[in-house]
């Protein structure tokens, strides 16, 4: 009955129906990195209706996102992390306002990695202890890192970024892929640290997060030890040193004690000591334990001085330890100590002659002086040298002098250290005279400071004479006379002088000073004979007189002297002298010339020799002046014209006046004269040519057309200067002037800021040229400039230049032919291919091949290969070029883009796409024309060459006996379905009903075809099953929640029961809104052979001990609650009779409601009163010996016999609440009590399905009724103390019944 309502209602409401929202999205990737209020994506939904829609998201993993209601755009609410939750499902609702409820699907969110996470290391912390003489190439450890990310952020590499101490960086190196710490260079425990800090930084291969491509790293740091190993030479703790012993020391003197140390700290070996080898022996010797060094023989230092030549004895001191070292040998040190011997007073001084470093003891030397030598001057050749062997203050000693010349002399030193050398000095000159004694002697004596021992040397000392005259003349002056410029050697006079010294006769020499008189007098050293050397100098008129010393210098350089004065005779040896060399006047043209021309003679005035006359030389203006004899005064003979003069000359006109005196013979002289002649403009410039025609290429601003010469034939750049100027320039030409040959050049030229155009009309320009000069006097002349045509326009790049190719086509000839212009009169175009582009699947990048390629003639020539695929690209961009090769000037090509549009052809026969291993067909609601599974397929090709028809060409059905053939009974969509991604796909259906008792598969081969007939044929399996095996799991959770779930439910299902889960139908069991909503599933459990677990295999395997232990929680965790299995009545009613039935049925329905009611209330009072006993009874009842046992979940069944199947405890008579009272045999046959839902004539088979459920206690706040049954039963277990409380519940049913 209540199906034909719900029929009834069903067709009554349809006519109103709409078309509900369709949510069109499956899976969103969105990156971890979008930070919270960021965008994560758009809800994609449409209604057919245009309806407004309203987005919602809903499940427990809507927190992380917000929704926009009205336009569906999601922000991220709550940070996503990958490495937490990588897929997960959110339930997207949408509603147009219309259909009452929202339009929900689960739609999977692909969180994508960014690099957040930094690598972590493993197995921390890294300290090692490493022996110091660990080998090069040793591993110290290995540091591991791991990082969470994916890809390149997972990679991680090392880096040893700090070592402490810093000169640990030269020790260990990390292997940047591995880890590996390696040591690099040798260790030491004293020499170098004995700890190291070691820095090693962990960073990832970088990925982007937040829009930027970022590297994570991680530092850790290792302590390594060093440990030490006796591998370190004895170390001395004071050598090298010095020490000081005095000489003649005892035997057994002590002198030092050297200490030494093993550095190898925890060995510390004993030291053993000796000295080695040393010369000269056996002088000292050495305690070997405790390194006491004392005396061994008496010794003498100046003894010692004559063996090594030094007071210091150097002993080499060897420490050794006890016992062999890590490499097995006795590890020694040698160091050096120094012993100084010291000095006693035991020598005096004595004397020697030395030459260089080799001294001979003696005790009388010779020497010399010369005669009255300053005080202080030293005896010569004396070599005397005192040495005291003795040291420091003992070798001091004293010098004095003796003998019978003591007071011409003294001795120095006074004093002396050591060694001294001794030297006997002048002490008074006037005792020292070789004229009253020529030999001198003296006594020197050495007295040792301290002590009594003395030694004295005797000194002989010859005196040398020496000369003390000067040579005398018998005058102080002398005076001479001589003719100038007489012949050389001409003699003046001879003078003499005299020296008082015997040793000076014969032996004067003579000499003339200043030096500066040499050059014109001279002297004969040997005999005083005073000649003229160079005449030719002597000149009466530049210098009358001459004055001289002359010397007289004896063989020691002595200088005796006397003053002489020379005077000169007058000749006629001077020319006149003009006043001026050269006389430069200016005479304006067409004036007269006056100039005075004078000369001077420096001849003895007013004789014939100084007397001067004045002459014109003939030149080629001679004849044009005149000069006075006497007085010199130049004159023209008439006006002067400068055009008469030669252009060459510039206007100058060069005159020789000639000066002579009158002696004998007569001297003259002459004067250049210079008449420059000034110009008058009296001149117009002349063209060279009436008429010029020049030529000039175009576009070349600033360039030279020609030039045009003009000259002015007057004499002077002011008056001859000419400028040009263009009368009709047009504003393209200019002129420049410039001095050239005999005249000018005017440069015309194109104006700078304007080109020349050959393809604008002005081909030809007559210009009139113009020259003046600076008097205004002009020429004039025509100038024609004719253009001519140059290459200077880059050629033209045809645009949207298009051409079509189809696909998989060989082309024998081009496509089509790149046509440019070019406006130049002379070009030649050439083409070439700059850059190729395909259009590939939405993306520009390079083509695949090459397929398209540019000829030099413009032709574009395809692929002859047919490798051109349209499935690949569809459109190739062909960057091509234009090129002028006769270009003379600028740009000489163009880029323009050529488009090929790529064609698709049907070469492509459909692909089948398999969703699904096989489909599992229900016999029993197999029907005419209903679908018993789908095939997809897609088409490479496009538009009409991609769409696909389907059709079944054999059918062959599969069982355990064999294989058989079947009629075509099975046929495909002739509608044929397209999704939104390009998948076409339709629906296998049956032409009649299945035999039910068929078990096994149906193999049925579709054959997928394009328009063209391409084809391809695949199978696909239907397995067939009955209703028998259908099983219905019931889960304690919305319907929404299960659909979220449901890939989650599908695996771990297949995972407990190793079968392929279908799940045909999942809908909500709950009638009531205030009961808990269940949601069932219903599913079939099918292998691959065909074969199926029918609801016994199922809940055998859910609740064997493995299965349980390893998914129970898990399907616990989605609101499973138990399963069970359903038989349904197969037979369908066909609409036409629901409608029927409704009809007639209508009028019932009123009738039907209200017996209904007063059953239910009826009923419902006697519940609410048996509930309220149970309540009070079950407050009092104890049960001591209760035992607990496992429930069958989804089944009434327990492991106790005689259990309650409420309160799942045995039924005692003591306590039987009086439930039997007045109940139906109905009540009797189910002990589902409370479901008032059920069937009154069901038989104890038909139970139904229970479920063991944890209770919550309810709120203080909440609805303000309580069922009676559910207060008894919570206060019951309250009392008892049990936590948490379990109770049992019929799914199809609540305690509202009651």
């Amino acid at each position: 009955m209540g199906k034909i309502v719900f029929l009834l209602f069903a067709f009554i409401t349809s006519s109103y129906c709409k078309s509900v929202p369709v949510i069109d999205m499956a899976i969103v990737q969105v990156p971890e990195d979008i930070p919270v209020g960021g965008f994560a994506f758009q809800i994609i939904a449409y209604d057919a209706d245009n309806d407004p829609l309203q987005y919602y998201i809903q499940g427990s993993n809507a927190i992380y996102f917000d929704v926009n209601k009205q336009n569906g755009e999601v922000k991220i609410k709550n940070q996503l992390d990958r490495e937490t939750n990588e897929l997960f499902p959110v339930e997207i609702a949408v509603n147009d306002g219309v259909y009452p409820t929202n339009v929900t699907k689960n739609v999977y969110i692909a969180v994508q990695d960014a690099n957040d996470n930094a690598p972590i290391f493993l197995n921390i912390p890294y300290n090692r202890e490493v022996p110091e003489n660990a080998p090069l190439g040793t591993t110290i450890f290995t540091a591991t890192a791991i990082d969470i990310d994916l890809g390149l952020a997972s990679t991680v590499t090392y880096k040893i970024v700090q070592v402490v101490p810093n000169d640990g960086y030269e020790l260990f190196s990390i292997s940047e892929t591995d880890g590996h710490v390696v040591l690099k260079g040798p260790l030491n425990f004293t020499e170098k640290s004995p700890f190291y800090q070691i820095r090693v930084n962990a960073t990832d291969g970088g990925g982007q997060l937040n829009g930027t491509n970022v590297y994570k790293s991680t530092g850790v740091t290792a302590f390594i030890t060093i440990k030490d190993v006796p591998d370190m030479d004895p170390q001395f703790l004071n050598l090298p040193n010095m020490v000081t012993i005095m000489e003649n020391s005892p035997v057994d003197k002590f002198v030092f004690t050297v200490k030494a140390r093993d550095p190898d700290t925890g060995i510390n070996d004993p030291i053993r000591y000796s000295i080695e080898p040393t010369n000269p022996p056996n002088l000292f010797k050495i305690i070997e334990n405790n390194g006491n060094i004392t005396v061994q023989t008496e010794f003498d230092r100046e003894a010692l001085l004559e063996i090594v030549g030094s007071d210091v004895v150097e002993l080499k001191i060897k420490a050794s330890e006890t016992n062999p070292n890590a490499n097995g040998v006795v590890a020694s040190t040698v160091q050096t100590l120094q012993i100084t011997i010291g000095d006693v007073n035991d020598n005096g001084p004595n004397f020697y002659e030395c030459d260089g470093n080799k001294c001979i003891n003696k005790n009388s030397f010779i020497g010399n002086v010369d005669e009255h030598s300053s005080v202080g001057v030293a005896v010569a050749d004396l070599k005397i040298r005192v040495k005291d062997p003795d040291q420091g203050e003992n070798s001091k000693f004293d010098l004095l002098l003796d003998g019978p010349d003591k007071d011409a002399f003294s001795v120095t030193p006074t004093t002396g250290v050591g060694d001294s050398s001794v030297q006997v000095t002048i002490k008074d000159p006037n005792l020292v005279d070789f004229e009253k004694k020529r030999t001198m002697s003296v006594e020197i004596i050495a007295k040792d400071a301290f002590v009594n021992i003395t030694s004295i040397a005797s000194v002989t000392i010859n005196i040398n004479d020496m000369n003390d005259n000067i040579p005398e003349f018998e005058k102080e002056s002398y005076i001479f006379s001589v003719d100038e410029h007489c012949k050389n050697g001409t003699i003046v006079d001879t003078i003499t002088a005299t020296d008082a010294d015997e040793l000076d006769n014969g032996n004067i020499t003579y000499q003339l000073v200043p030096n500066s008189i040499l050059t014109r007098f001279d002297v004969f050293p040997n005999n005083g004979t005073i000649y003229v050397k160079n005449g030719e100098l002597l000149d009466r008129e530049g210098t009358s007189s001459y004055t001289a010393t002359l010397q007289a210098i004896d063989s020691v350089g002595k200088r005796g002297t006397t003053v002489l004065e020379i005077n000169l005779n007058d000749i006629n040896d001077q020319k006149p002298v003009m006043n001026r060399d050269i006389y430069d006047t200016f005479v304006q043209e067409d004036k007269t010339l006056e100039l005075v021309i004078q000369a001077r003679d420096g001849d003895e005035p007013e004789t014939p020799n100084s007397k001067i006359q004045y002459h014109i030389e003939d030149s080629l203006f001679s004849t044009n002046f005149t000069i006075g004899l006497y007085d010199g005064v130049l004159e023209s003979k008439g006006l002067l014209d400068r055009e008469a003069i030669e252009s060459k000359l510039n206007g100058v006109i060069e005159l020789k006046v000639i000066a002579i005196d009158m002696g004998k013979p007569p001297q003259n002289s002459s004067a250049k004269v210079l008449i420059t002649v000034g110009d008058e403009n009296d001149n117009s410039p002349v063209y060279e040519h009436s008429t010029y025609t020049f030529k000039v290429k175009e576009n070349e601003p600033g360039i030279l057309v020609g030039s045009v010469l003009a000259q002015d034939f007057d004499q002077t750049d002011f008056n001859n200067r000419i400028f040009f100027t263009i009368e009709n320039s047009f504003g393209n030409f200019i002129i420049l002037s410039e001095v050239y040959n005999k005249g000018y050049r005017g440069n015309l030229t194109v104006d700078p800021v304007f080109l020349l155009d050959y393809e604008s009309n002005m081909k030809t320009y007559s210009l009139k040229v113009v020259a003046s000069d600076l008097g205004e006097k002009t020429a004039v002349t025509t100038v024609e400039v004719v253009v001519e045509d140059v290459n200077d326009t880059p050629p033209v790049f045809p645009s949207g230049f298009t051409l079509d190719v189809k696909e998989n086509t060989s082309l024998p000839g081009p496509l089509g032919t790149i046509k440019g212009s070019d406006v130049d009169t002379e070009h030649l175009l050439e083409y070439m291919l700059v850059s190729a582009e395909c259009n590939c699947r939405g993306i520009k990048e390079p083509c695949p091949e090459e397929w398209f390629s540019v000829e030099l003639n413009g032709d574009v020539v395809g692929s002859t290969s047919g490798a051109i695929d349209y499935e690949k690209c569809d459109k190739a961009i062909l960057t091509a070029k234009v090129v002028d090769v006769k270009t003379e000037k600028g740009q000489n090509s163009t880029q323009g883009v050529v488009t090929i549009n790529i064609e698709d052809i049907n070469d492509n026969a459909p692909e089948f796409v398999v969703i699904q291993d096989f489909y599992v067909v229900l016999l029993e609601r197999v029907e005419k024309d209903s679908s018993v599974g789908k095939v997809y397929a897609q088409d490479r090709d496009t538009g009409e060459n991609r769409k696909i028809n389907f059709k079944v060409t054999k059918l062959e059905f599969v069982s355990s006996e064999g294989t058989f053939p079947q009629d075509m009974f099975l046929y495909t969509d002739s509608k044929v379905q397209e999704d939104s991604n390009g998948t076409f796909f339709v629906d296998i259906r049956s032409q009649k009903q299945m035999n039910t008792d068929q078990r096994g598969k149906f193999m049925v081969e579709i054959e997928a075809s394009n328009p063209d007939g391409l084809s391809t044929t695949s199978v696909v399996e239907l397995l067939t099953i009955d209703l028998s095996y259908k099983v219905s799991l019931r889960f304690r959770s919305p319907v929404s929640e299960v659909n979220e779930n449901l890939p989650q439910i599908r695996q771990v299902l297949t995972l407990a029961t190793r079968a392929t889960v279908n799940i045909f139908n999942v809908e909500s069991e709950t009638t009531t809104q205030r009961a808990e909503e269940v949601t069932v599933l219903e599913a079939y459990f099918v292998f691959a052979n065909g074969s199926a677990l029918d609801y016994n295999d199922v809940n055998r395997i859910l609740n064997s001990d493995e299965v349980y232990t390893e998914y129970g929680a898990i399907l616990t965790n989605f609101g499973f609650t138990g399963i069970s299995s359903t038989t349904e009545d197969t037979k369908e009613v066909k609409t036409e009779v629901f409608i029927m039935i409704g009809l007639i049925a209508a009028l019932a329905i009123i009738l039907v409601a209200t017996t209904t009611s007063l059953v239910c209330i009826r009923r419902n009072y006697k519940r609410k009163l048996k509930a309220s006993k149970a309540m009070n009874t079950a407050a009092a009842v104890v049960i001591e010996n209760q035992k607990s046992g496992p429930v069958v979940p989804g089944t009434n069944k327990y492991t106790r016999e005689g259990a309650n199947p409420v309160l799942n405890m045995n039924i005692d008579t003591a306590t039987d609440l009086g439930f039997d009272e007045d109940r139906s045999s109905a009540d009797r046959d189910s002990i589902n009590s409370l479901d008032y839902n059920i069937d009154m004539d069901m038989t104890e088979k038909d139970t139904m399905p229970m479920m063991i459920i944890e209770e919550e206690e309810e709120e203080g706040i909440g609805s303000p009724y309580i069922e009676p049954l559910g207060a008894a039963l919570a206060q019951r277990e309250r009392k008892r103390g049990d936590s948490p409380t379990l109770t049992f519940e019929n799914p199809s049913m609540n305690t509202t019944d009651l």
